[in-house]
């Protein structure tokens, strides 16, 4: 078997935006293998892309770079000036950078390939689905510039699972070239990627195996250092006694400063050797406890959701009852209504109310109160300072807030920011913070893994795994799903049907 050739990677790289750290004291190789690069939000994992890439510059150290290469990147937000651009020129934008202009063909057979209708080729970019123009972005950047290596930050972000499960195939199957992918999603990193680099503030940590092992791994080298510190500090706190007693007794006999002196230096050299520990930014994403007496939370009848803008039918729902405290995933292919069917609900929940309509279609416990995530978090203001969009809660005041924001990983030098210098994952986490401010017990939630970080992730299904909170979600995500759903509900041929568990869906999404 051919060795593995490092083709790109950083040596003592650090990254700062003003007098912030993002990142320092990297150091990396690529090979021919797809890696993993996990880390928490604000880790700095799209500024090292971006570092990599050529985009951004290093304040110091350096980017190993094999002469030629030909880096194919999708970034995580998709450019807003590609909008307008009919889909035919955006990917043949990635036909002129491989220097194959005139081979528009090539776009055709692509298109055959993944099984699209060519008659999208003639319409605005920005027209499809978000999925869409991602999954066309990484078709494009792998199949027509023909790169050396692929670059890829959150590839899952808005796919749904039969474009999940396309792009798992091309990426293990089809695209013979290494490739760097920045993600969270679980399943996806244990089903594609075959390295994985952890970014964390003490540095980066690669492991030659998965997500999953390579995590495990991370989890029992942080305990082992942890353990060995904790010993040395015993072993030091020993010693500075033993010290303080040759030190006294030296008094009445000089000879004792020798062995004083023997026990400081000993000290000295356990301090310079001592074990360094990684200390994870302490933040938690917590929800609020639900409190809704009765035994119903949503009750819906006779509803239709239809196409927004318009009277074509998605969904009919002749009948549903969702319980106070259970966790209701959404199935259902992309187009099917899941997204539209949450905003339905969320519009129609109204906290004035004492009662509803008993005829109405969309009837809530009196006792509800409901928040709303949507995927998009287009209603966050942007401009407004991070500390003012929490002070917003009723009964919150500044120090409250400051408090809270800490405890979401929040740094007091930030609060006075605005939202907009936020990372998506940053953002996410605001979000949760803000609502749970609300005090809420039902949670409507529209793919809300989408921008967490795994340790993000792994904080809202224990949250909502302990709470006693309703909710009703759509995630795309096989993992949180199957650990926080105590009850599915298919959209099948535009009915809602309940099915024993997600696998056999998630199964057929190919």
């Amino acid at each position: 078997m051919a060795s593995r050739q490092a083709v790109l990677g950083m040596e003592q790289a650090a990254f700062f935006y003003g007098s912030g750290r993002v990142f320092e004291n990297v150091s990396f190789l690529l090979d021919d293998a797809r890696t993993a690069l996990v880390g928490e939000n604000g880790a700095g994992k799209s500024t090292l892309l971006k570092c990599l890439t050529g985009a951004l510059e290093l304040n110091a150290g350096k980017v190993i770079r094999s002469r030629g290469l030909r880096i194919g990147q999708v970034p995580q937000d998709i450019p807003a000036e590609l909008g307008a651009r009919a889909v035919r020129d955006v990917l043949g934008n990635a036909l002129a950078r491989a220097g194959q202009d005139g081979d528009y063909w090539r776009i055709d057979v692509l298109f055959d390939e993944i099984a699209v209708d060519q008659a999208i080729l003639d319409k605005p970019f920005g027209t499809l689905s978000g999925g869409w123009q991602r999954l066309l972005l990484i078709a494009a950047a792998a199949r027509l510039e023909e790169p050396d290596m692929l670059v890829l930050d959150e590839p899952t972000n808005h796919l749904d699972l039969a474009n999940i499960n396309t792009l798992e195939r091309w990426l293990t199957a089809d695209f013979a070239v290494p490739m760097l992918i920045v993600s969270h999603d679980r399943e996806f990193l244990d089903r594609v990627t075959e390295r994985t680099l952890f970014l964390r503030s003490d540095g980066m940590h690669a492991f030659k195996t998965r997500f999953s092992v390579a995590r495990e791994e991370l989890l029992r080298r942080d305990a082992t250092a942890a353990a060995r510190a904790k010993q040395e500090d015993k072993e030091i706190k020993r010693l500075e006694q033993a010290a303080a007693r040759y030190k006294v007794w030296a008094v009445k006999n000089p000879d004792l400063n020798k062995r004083k002196n023997a026990v400081e230096s000993r000290i000295a050299r356990i301090e310079k050797e001592r074990t360094q520990t990684y200390v994870a930014r302490e933040r938690r994403l917590e929800l609020a406890d639900g409190d809704i007496d009765a035994r119903v939370a949503l009750r819906l009848s006779g509803l239709e959701i239809t196409v927004p803008q318009s009277t074509r039918k998605l969904i009919a729902i002749d009948r549903l009852a969702i319980a106070a405290g259970e966790r209701v995933a959404l199935l259902g292919v992309n187009g099917a209504g899941k997204s539209t069917l949450l905003a339905t609900l969320a519009a129609a929940f109204d906290p004035t109310r004492e009662h509803y309509d008993s005829q109405a279609a969309v009837r809530f416990n009196p006792a509800c109160r409901l928040v709303y995530f949507d995927q998009t978090m287009a209603d966050l203001p942007t401009k407004q300072s991070i500390l003012d969009y929490v002070v917003e809660a009723d009964g919150i005041t500044e120090k409250d807030a400051i408090r809270q924001l800490a405890g979401a990983g929040f740094a007091f030098a930030r609060v006075g920011e605005p939202i907009g210098v936020l990372s998506h994952g940053e953002r996410a986490r605001l979000v949760f913070l803000k609502m749970k401010l609300l005090r809420p017990n039902f949670y409507v939630l529209d793919e809300p893994t989408n921008h967490l970080d795994i340790e993000g992730q792994e904080d809202l299904e224990e949250q909502l795994e302990k709470s006693d909170v309703s909710c009703l979600f759509v995630s795309h995500d096989r993992f949180f799903t199957r650990t926080v759903a105590t009850r599915f509900l298919e959209i099948h041929k535009g009915r809602l049907v309940d099915v024993d568990d997600a696998d056999a869906f998630f199964d057929a999404q190919v």
